[in-house]
């Protein structure tokens, strides 16, 4: 059930017995010559829509666009910053918690969002608390308490069972032949097959979007070899994210008392 294909009564109606929300996170940034720019995003999207289909919750748009500033070197990626990232995380939590929503399920697809991300939630309970504590009891419509978890799907026990299984150490960390597929099964009419280049060098922190260009000419890292990617393989790690996904989903429920 996607929110922007409902209308408000049914939202209304929806949260007389669910105030969960999925709501998917990904980037907009380069992913070598072979990933798509929306990869991130799209996989998200894909994994937490169906995620949504798979545990009967309602799925939130999609946030497109995350930190990806060390990708700016290349052509078509886009970023905000962290602090704009909180901001957005924060007034998308905020807005839903308003309507009675109060568990928050991220479903990630990059991992410069982590920080910023988990930040914000940081943000959210205490500025929740506080504006309740001020109210006094019955005096506000928002709730005093939420619960917010970001789930990185790439980092899924099954996922990352099953993609070492099939691309080892060829995986790597950036444009992966794990995330090129799951892009390849939701839009097989977007597959590439290009010359990839060299790997570049690994040693030492990325100092900024200049450097990162440097390092790693074609956009990928950490030995990540996308050639290996299938339509057959994402199939397979969607399936995969999905279950572990709706078995942490059901946890995370379970823990904070609902």
């Amino acid at each position: 059930m996607q929110l922007q294909l409902t209308t408000w009564p049914e939202v209304e109606s929806y949260l007389k017995d669910n105030t969960g929300v999925i709501l998917p996170i990904g980037s907009t940034e380069q992913h070598g010559p072979t990933g798509l720019v929306g990869t991130d995003a799209l996989t998200a999207e894909v994994i937490g829509r169906r995620l949504g289909e798979e545990i009967g919750v309602m799925v939130a748009p999609t946030i497109s666009v995350g930190m990806a500033q060390h990708h700016m070197d290349f052509p078509g990626s886009v970023t905000l910053r962290p602090s704009t990232l909180m901001l957005v995380v924060r007034d998308m939590v905020m807005s839903l918690a308003r309507h009675g929503f109060d568990r928050f399920y991220f479903v990630n697809g990059h991992g410069g969002n982590i920080q910023p991300v988990n930040t914000a939630f940081s943000e959210v309970h205490a500025e929740l608390g506080e504006a309740a504590a001020l109210a006094g009891p019955g005096s506000n419509r928002m709730p005093a308490e939420v619960f917010c978890r970001l789930a990185n799907w790439f980092a899924m026990p099954q996922v990352d069972t099953l993609s070492q299984e099939l691309y080892g150490d060829k995986n790597g960390s950036h444009a992966t032949p794990a995330e090129v597929s799951v892009t390849w099964y939701a839009f097989p009419d977007q597959q590439r097959d290009v010359p990839l280049d060299t790997m570049g060098s690994e040693a030492n922190p990325i100092q900024g979007a200049a450097d990162f260009r440097r390092r790693h000419p074609d956009g990928r890292r950490g030995g990540a070899d996308p050639s290996l990617s299938t339509a057959e393989d994402g199939e397979r790690l969607v399936k995969a994210a999905v279950e572990d996904l709706a078995a942490d989903y059901r946890h995370f429920m379970s823990v904070t008392g609902t």
